[in-house]
């Protein structure tokens, strides 16, 4: 059974990573981050998830250290015999598609959805995920960068409108969801597939340890 001596914070309202949190065991709250997302210009996009990782983390480390009234509860599992710390730590992630050095996030509408998958149809593309976990009562913190490499299908016109047609990419970056009906779009993948979903599971096991917010795991 794992041990959690220290408390931790999720900055992300991303039902992906809390699931993928809860799956592990982990204890945490959730306070979403509410910054600005839109890249900087020449951003190369490793640069990019990590510049936001770390901003989401600091953005909502500082309202912590302000106002720890801000918490918002949502535990997974019973926290009993981890009790919260007025300062906890806080983890951030953020993650890209891409695919010829271009950057896909989130599309706009439908139809940028069919665009970016008709884009990734029968190509390689690389799935980024920035972490980075800091403490809310010091300067401490611990960074990630994971690369998975993700191959799809051949996907024909009727099978790209018609995934489109179902809703699951219109938040999902790339416009897929591989733990969904996305799965079929996919042929192959090298890396994490964790970290295609948005969390790196074992490497997140990894810096909690690391942090101390787990004693031990599982």
């Amino acid at each position: 059974m794992s041990e959690q001596p220290r408390s931790l914070v999720l900055a992300s309202a991303s039902p992906r990573r809390k699931a993928i949190l809860g799956q592990l065991g982990v204890t945490f709250t959730v306070v979403p981050s509410g910054i600005d997302e839109a890249a900087l210009p020449d951003e190369a996009p490793e640069a990019h998830v990590q510049r936001l990782a770390r901003e989401k983390a600091g953005e909502v480390r500082a309202r912590l250290a302000g106002e720890a009234s801000q918490l918002i509860d949502m535990p997974l599992r019973s926290s009993a015999s981890a009790p919260r710390q007025a300062a906890p730590w806080v983890l951030a992630a953020d993650t890209v598609v891409v695919i010829d050095g271009a950057v896909l996030g989130k599309p706009s509408d439908d139809a940028d959805a069919a665009r970016m998958l008709a884009q990734l149809s029968g190509q390689v593309h690389r799935v980024l995920t920035a972490l980075c976990l800091c403490d809310a009562a010091s300067e401490r913190s611990f960074e990630r960068l994971m690369v998975s490499e993700v191959r799809f299908r051949e996907l024909d016109r009727a099978t790209v409108e018609a995934y489109v047609k179902s809703g699951e990419g219109r938040d999902k970056a790339g416009s897929y969801a591989i733990q969904g009906l996305g799965a079929g779009l996919v042929r192959e993948i090298a890396g994490s597939y964790t970290n295609v979903v948005g969390l790196p599971a074992a490497e997140t096991v990894d810096m909690l340890l690391d942090a101390g917010v787990l004693k031990v795991w599982p």
